[in-house]
C-alpha cells in the first residue's frame, strides 16, 4: 500500500511496521536477531511490526540494522537556497520563521482599561 498524505497516522504506522517485517524476513532474520543487531528489545521489534509507535532513535537503530538508513536523507531533505536568495546580494541561511504582525487601524490609539 502506498503511504499518502491523507492516510491516518495509525494506518501509516501499520504500513511501516509491515514493511519493516517484510525487510526483516527478506534478510532471513528473526525478531530476536534483529533486536540484537539494533540494540533494542525483541518486544520493541514486535511493537514496531504490529504498528505501534516507537521512539525515533529506536526507529533509526532498527533501520540501520535493516540496512535502510541511507533512505533517511529522503525523510527530511536538506534545505536548499531559494532562487530569491540567489538573486539578492545576501545568501544567508534563515534561522527563524517570520510572521507579520497585525497592526491596529490608524486613529485607534491605545487607551487605559478604565477609560473606554
Amino acid at each position: 500500500m502506498k503511504i499518502t498524505l491523507t492516510m491516518p497516522e495509525t494506518t501509516t504506522l501499520t504500513e511501516l511496521g509491515e514493511r519493516a517485517r517484510q525487510y526483516r524476513v527478506g534478510m532471513n532474520l528473526t525478531q530476536a536477531e534483529l533486536a540484537k543487531n539494533a540494540g533494542v528489545s525483541q518486544r520493541t521489534i514486535e511493537r514496531l511490526e504490529a504498528g505501534s509507535s516507537v521512539q525515533l532513535d529506536t526507529l533509526i537503530r532498527i533501520l540501520r540494522a535493516l540496512r535502510l538508513s541511507t533512505n533517511l536523507d529522503q525523510l527530511i531533505p536538506e534545505a536548499s537556497i531559494r532562487p530569491i536568495q540567489l538573486a539578492g546580494s545576501r545568501v544567508e541561511v534563515r534561522q527563524r520563521s517570520y510572521k507579520r504582525r497585525d497592526t491596529a487601524p490608524k486613529g485607534q490609539g491605545w487607551v487605559w482599561g478604565d477609560k473606554k
